[in-house]
């Protein structure tokens, strides 16, 4: 069977892993781009052993323009980009800003050069709920006015926005673009062949969270119990990361079969908030560990409360998420073990 090559940047990645397989399962052939700053090797052993397969792999920086040139001229034939090399730690770009800025806009710009040279017209782009800053009004639509971000993530993710909206619809443009703003990604895949790895101490909640519960970790630290929401802690939208690959190829399929406007937002995400102390009584409920965790100081650039409005996704995009809160943390714990 001849398959549709669609080009995945950041695809050795905690997101990017599990949508090659996605894609891979659905009929396209995925081509990895990775330069495993933010990744691991032992990511693409895991695909191999889910898939049966080798998924081409470029091992190259996005930012990086004759090397990128390099890779769409030697696979040739590439009908779609899924663009999600990015730093992502809102914390860790509050520290770092300008590598966040050079990165995350700087990759976007060469990866559109290199699009436009040879003539590749459909993009999927990670984005992030980031975008909305603290909203007045939960949950989010895709018409809840984005705000001044939290942090130089989320600004980063909001001009990136904006450069896809003005070369999609500058005139004589061919490019069409799917931005897909994220909520809170959470789980591994099913086999726990692929999951979150992250590089040193975790930034996100999950990692942390079942790391204590292995006894990497002595104890979880919930960032704040004074904010506005019932119980203090921040609420957040989490949704599986199995569903969210999955709406990366309904987005593709979407783009290849001309659908799409030249430039569509969809919110991903379950349509609900859990809070912080929600998620460790949930975990604790779908897998028998008792987490030890203390209340720390709140930590600078998060946002109190955020969760999706995902009518929209639903009615125009065709996609719904399966998968409970339950079933994701006990996806994450066996993935946990098996590390």
């Amino acid at each position: 069977m001849d398959r549709t090559k669609i080009l995945v940047t950041g695809g050795a990645g905690y997101i990017g892993s599990h949508a090659v397989v996605e894609l891979y399962e659905a009929g396209y052939q995925p081509v990895i781009v990775d330069n495993f700053v933010n990744s691991q090797e032992s990511a693409l052993a895991g695909i191999e052993k889910i898939l049966g397969v080798k998924v081409p792999l470029h091992r190259i920086d996005c930012n990086d323009l004759e090397a990128l040139r390099a890779v769409f001229a030697e696979e040739g034939s590439l009908r779609g980009v899924i663009h999600f090399a990015a730093h992502k730690a809102v914390g860790e770009s509050i520290s770092k800003p300008l590598e966040y800025y050079q990165n995350n806009v700087g990759s976007l710009l060469t990866l559109l050069q290199v699009m436009r040279e040879f003539g590749v017209e459909a993009l999927v782009f990670s984005s992030s709920c980031t975008v909305y800053g603290i909203p007045d009004a939960l949950p989010v639509t895709e018409q809840t006015p984005t705000k001044k971000a939290n942090s130089p993530y989320g600004a980063t993710k909001q001009m990136c926005e904006d450069i896809l909206r003005d070369v999609a619809t500058a005139p004589g443009a061919s490019l069409h673009t799917i931005l897909l703003r994220y909520f809170n990604p959470i789980g591994a895949h099913p086999s726990a062949l692929i999951g979150e790895l992250p590089l040193g101490v975790p930034q996100n909640l999950i990692p942390f969270v079942t790391q204590t519960a292995a006894g990497i970790r002595e104890k979880l630290t919930i960032h704040g119990d004074t904010y506005d929401t019932p119980d203090g802690t921040n609420i957040r939208d989490y949704v599986h990361v199995v569903d969210l690959a999955k709406a990366h190829v309904v987005a593709v399929q979407r783009l290849l079969e001309g659908k799409a406007a030249l430039v569509e937002t969809f919110n991903v995400g379950t349509g609900r908030g859990n809070s912080v102390l929600e998620v460790v009584q949930a975990f604790e409920r779908a897998t028998g560990q008792k987490l030890n965790y203390v209340i720390g100081p709140p930590r600078a650039g998060d946002v109190p409360a955020i969760y999706a409005d995902v009518t929209k996704s639903v009615q125009e995009l065709g996609f719904r998420t399966a998968s409970s809160l339950d079933e994701a943390l006990a996806s994450a714990w066996k993935w946990q073990q098996t590390l």
